[in-house]
This record gives C-alpha cells, structure tokens and sequence, in this order.
C-alpha cells in the first residue's frame, strides 16, 4: 500500500470562501478520480504557531493505483483551477505502508 500525504501552505490572499472551495475539490477525489482505498483532507485545528494551513492523506493499493491518480485529468484540474492559485507552498511524500 502506498500512502500519499500532501501538506499545504495558502497564500494570505486566500479568503475564506476559497480555502473552503479547494478542500471540497479536494475531499471530491475519492469518488471524483477513484483509485485509492482513503481520504483525508483536514484543515490545521490551529493548536501551534507556524503550521501549515491543510493536508490530503491518501492511500493506494499499489504504486500503479498512485500513478493513475496523479495522472488523471480530474486530479489535474483541481489542481489548476483551486490549489495552484491559492498556494504559497507544498510540500509531499509517498511511502509504503
């Protein structure tokens, strides 16, 4: 099982409204792009200083499984259209489970 996590930083411009939109995009994945076997995206709960702003946790059965998501059109454009124009950074790893 691969487990993908993915931790993200938004910009100061990015409104409420708009964190909001991107997690929605993000949590619609799972049944959107399908392929793996979990999802969690959560904001930070705001317990410590200098955190990071939200995480994706996925898991996948296989290496192949990942690939597919990461390659699949849908994944793509959340990306494009709700993540990249409200990022300041990211930061990712995949590993096996």
């Amino acid at each position: 099982m691969i487990r993908h996590v993915v931790v993200f930083t938004w910009s100061p411009d990015a409104d409420a409204d708009r964190r909001a939109a991107t997690l929605t995009a993000l949590r619609k994945l799972r049944e959107d792009v399908g392929g793996m076997t979990s999802l969690v995206v959560g904001e930070d709960a705001g317990l410590t200083d200098g955190n990071a702003d939200a995480v994706l946790v996925a898991e996948f059965p296989d290496v192949e499984a990942f690939r597919r998501y990461a390659q699949d059109p849908v994944h793509q454009a959340v990306i494009a259209e709700h993540v990249r124009p409200i990022l300041a950074a990211r930061s990712a790893v995949q590993f096996e489970v």
